[in-house]
């Protein structure tokens, strides 16, 4: 078996499968039919022992042991790799259960698809689970507790730690997307210039300076202890001999920590002589970057944790560092293991509470306490196994917020405005927090930037408190604010990068700061700033988190679709041209049918509030209507389409092409904007399939409500050229000759292309075409007949994106198509597309037309334009 390729999909997949993060695997098994599971010997009962828990997976059969009927009865080792591949995640303690496998088009391979939690769990899960079935039909033993271990240190090395997880949970929840910025806790909540970001739980709103005071603990007891806050008294050192007269001068028991110490790093507590007190110091030294040292008076009592945000009290918890107590038989480790034993307990941040380890430091604090791991404790006696009372650490937290005096509620939330943090954790010493800490005797310890959230979002005990809410109301203050920008996403199979483009300019003009991604590269604002085909996820994601964009127009390839999904989980406009045959017979579709649902993806996102653009005159366009939950508008090169007129009569908003008019309707209301001819695009409404174009865009600025003014005025200023329209219909006037250079790249795009240069006079066409590697022969063979209608003579070349096939093959298959149409068609095969152009240029008649294919637009361009500049000054002669 041969995993071909894996793909993560960041937004729906073509099986219209919503609410999922999925892996596609195209499984390549390599004799499949001679492995159905009923004719593997024993295979079944090795699978059932190796996986008795997935006796709760239904299947198809829709009842508990369904899968494993399947496997009785004989199902493809396929369908096995993908319940192997859920059941071993949820072992690992990502439960995740939605799979599928269907046939890719190909015999014996299959698409395999299945969710996951964590993206590289999921993909080594894919990898794991093929390994795992080849042991299975090899009846060889497999260790799978390495694999389980491996996803688990998988995934807490790459995912959102529970404070970051719990906001971004909170975000989702309210429709505020999201996007990870690295691969650590930075996040973007919103989309641009919306956009808001958090780091665990510092946001873009907090206060540097609050978070360097908090660091600093000198600084912060400096100011608290102005304010009048009860703190420890203490000093700060930086010598050890300075050590012995600051535990003399405060008196034991003492506490050393580092003054920009975090996270309990490098803290020793309730010390009670000096050479404890010098180890302490050493320790606090080894975490301190400044080297200074704070020597203060242990206060006595317990560990208490105030959440404060945005001034204002959410949580209080109190912490219990990780710990045993003697039963008078069991050992410390026996004891240990015993409390590890919880279900509660898992590895990392999994659960709700964290496996104790036994580090240098746990062992230390045990010897310290004149026991070993062998020893056996008396019963009832407690045994501190850490220094610090954090959960990552093993200890355990109870909820307390309910009992907190209202002094120390004050004080907490004084305390944030002193140190100016809008997130901040305050750590408190004290016997009793249901009386002001003033009474008992306690005092504030730490002040900390970034405080953790998973003692209060999952106590060991007590009320969970849904401390990320506030943060997303101080972030996203107005009610229903979900931080997004108008995002507008294209797609079909030709007209797409115009659309695009034009849709952007409107945008533009009426004012906005846009972001559009093209098959030829990334603009914000115009300028390019990604170069090459930028028609997938990870230019999608390059607009939204430029902070300088209040406006997406993202163009949306079938590529990029079935590559790795989109990079928006909505959108609020959909626009789909059309579609025809392009790129079939690759991964898995083979179909115009099987096309079309690829490019059905993109309206399937549409808000339900906002707009789904199809083009009537497509049958398929038109019917993904069906599996939409969004408004639906509809354009039409004929007002008398029998689709426009029913949406019509329900008052529905159309644009249909009219009497020469571009034509926005709503009902039977007409709103005309330009005359075709008049709209520069058009090539004087010669160009119909711009025409169409132009539909699709101004009803897409129509429902986000810009005025037909503005419309008019954007229409009037988007000029056809190399600048706005690289590739689409660029027209080069020399003295003698004209240049058209276009992207036609199939079949449909060429006899759109034919249908306007037939409309343009010339004392002879010449063609310059090239075939394409990732199409099908038979759709080179017609770009060949089309090419042969449409020029007098043909240059055939092809030096570039050969995509799986051979230079040779690819001439053929033109030169078959041209013959089929003309057999005496005069054909030129010059395989450099340089090469071809200047020839073309060198022997062009006054009066003629050279209509360049190009595939690889920039370099065409570049050409064209350095040619034009020889004939402007009259050196064409001098052409090499």
């Amino acid at each position: 078996m041969i995993i071909r390729e894996i793909n993560a999909m960041r937004g729906p997949n073509y099986w219209s499968i919503r609410r999922h993060k999925l892996i596609v695997m195209v499984l390549d098994l390599e004799k499949m039919e001679e492995f159905p599971t009923d004719k593997v010997p024993g295979f079944s009962d090795r699978l059932k022992e190796m996986f008795p828990t997935m006796y709760s997976h239904r299947c198809s059969e829709g009842c508990p042991g369904g899968f494993f009927m399947r496997v009785d009865d004989g199902t493809w080792m396929g369908h096995v790799i993908e319940h192997i591949a859920l059941e071993i995640q949820t072992i690992a303690g990502m439960d995740t259960g939605f799979g599928r496998t269907r046939g890719y088009g190909e015999e014996g391979v299959y698409n395999v698809v299945f969710s996951y939690m964590e993206e590289n769990v999921g993909r080594y899960a894919a990898e794991a689970s093929v390994r795992i079935c080849e042991a299975l039909i090899a009846a060889e033993d497999y260790n799978m507790e390495d694999d389980i271990q491996q996803m688990r240190e998988l995934r807490e090395s790459s995912r959102l730690g529970p404070s970051t997880g719990s906001i971004v949970q909170e975000a989702e929840a309210r429709g505020i997307p999201w996007i990870r910025l690295n691969k650590y806790s930075l996040v973007q909540l919103g989309y641009g210039a919306n956009q808001k970001r958090i780091q665990a739980t510092v946001t873009s709103e907090t206060s540097s300076i609050g978070v360097e005071l908090a660091c600093d603990k000198e600084d912060t007891k400096f100011l608290l202890e102005q304010a009048e806050v009860e703190v420890p008294k203490g000093e700060i050192i930086r010598r050890e001999r300075s050590l012995e007269a600051a535990c003399k001068h405060l008196g034991y028991p003492l506490v050393i920590k580092p003054v920009d110490g975090n996270h309990g790093r490098g803290i020793t507590v309730d010390i009670h002589n000096y050479e404890d007190a010098l180890v302490g110091f050493n320790r606090a030294k080894e975490s301190s970057k400044s080297g200074a040292i704070i020597v203060e008076k242990f206060i006595q009592g317990q560990d208490y944790r105030l959440l404060v945000i945005n001034n204002v009290l959410v949580a209080g918890a109190i912490r219990t560092p990780a710990h045993v107590i003697g039963d008078g038989k069991s050992t410390v480790q026996e004891l240990i293991d015993q409390v590890n034993s919880d279900p509660r307990r898992g590895y990392g941040h999994e659960n709700v509470l964290t496996k104790i380890t036994t580090n240098e430091l746990t062992l230390h604090i045990i010897k310290d306490a004149g026991y070993s791991l062998e020893s056996v404790i008396p019963r009832d006696e407690r045994l501190v196994l850490k220094d610090t009372a954090n959960l990552s650490t093993g200890g355990t937290a109870e909820d307390i917020t309910d009992i907190i005096h209202p002094a120390n509620v004050s004080m907490a939330e004084r305390i944030s405005k002193i140190i100016d943090l809008d997130i901040c954790g305050i750590d408190i010493m004290t016997t009793d927090i249901s009386k002001p800490i003033s009474v008992t005797g306690g005092a504030v310890l730490e002040v900390n930037a970034g405080p953790g959230f998973r003692m209060h979002l999952a106590p060991t005990s007590g009320l969970p408190r849904n401390v990320a809410a506030p943060v997303i109301d101080k972030l996203f203050p107005v009610k229903g604010d979900t931080g997004r920008i108008p995002i507008i996403a294209t797609s079909g199979t030709n007209g797409k990068t115009t659309t695009t483009r034009l849709i952007a300019h409107i945008a533009k003009m009426t004012g906005y700061r846009v972001g559009y991604t093209t098959s030829d590269g990334v603009y914000i604002q115009n300028r390019l700033l990604m170069t090459g085909d930028c028609t997938g996820p990870a230019s999608t994601e390059f607009v939204l988190r430029d902070p300088t964009v209040n406006f997406a127009v993202l163009e949306c390839a079938r590529g990029g679709l079935l590559r790795a999904g989109l990079g928006f989980k909505k959108c609020d406009v959909a626009v789909v041209t059309n579609v025809s045959g392009d790129h079939l017979g690759l991964k898995g579709i083979h179909t115009l049918e099987q096309l079309a649902k690829v490019k059905a993806v993109v309206p399937e996102t549409v808000l339900p509030d906002g707009y789904a653009i199809l083009n009537a005159d497509d049958d398929l366009v038109y019917d993904m209507r069906r599996n939409l939950e969004c408004n639906v508008v509809l354009f039409s090169m004929d007002e008398n389409n029998p689709r426009i007129k029913a949406l019509q009569r329900l008052n529905g908003i159309t644009a249909v092409y009219e009497n020469g008019w571009v034509t926005i309707c709503r009902g039977e209301w007409k709103m005309r904007l330009m005359k075709a001819e008049h709209i520069p695009l058009t090539y004087g409404g010669k160009a119909k399939f711009m025409i169409q174009n132009v539909l699709g865009a101004v009803l897409a600025a129509h429902v986000q409500g810009i005025s037909i003014e503005d419309m008019k005025a954007a229409l009037e200023t988007f000029i056809p050229s190399s600048s706005q329209t690289p590739g689409r219909l660029n027209l080069f006037e020399f003295k003698d000759f004209t240049i058209l250079l276009d992207y036609a790249h199939n079949p449909a795009g060429m006899r759109a292309l034919n249908m306007f240069t037939d409309e343009l006079e010339a004392t002879v066409k010449v063609g310059i075409i090239a075939g394409i590697g990732d199409r099908r022969e038979e759709d080179n063979n017609e770009m060949g007949s089309i090419a042969a209608d449409m020029c007098d003579e043909i240059i055939i070349r092809q030096d570039k994106r050969l995509r799986g096939k051979t230079e040779e093959q690819l001439i053929k298959m033109l030169d078959d198509g041209i013959r089929m149409r003309d057999p005496n068609k005069k054909i030129t095969i010059i395989p450099s597309e340089r090469e071809a152009i200047k020839f073309a240029v060198k022997n062009a008649v006054k009066g003629s037309l050279i209509i360049l294919c190009s595939d690889v637009v920039p370099d065409a361009l570049e050409l064209v334009k350095k040619l034009k500049e020889m004939d402007n000054r009259g050196e064409l002669h001098l052409l090499d």
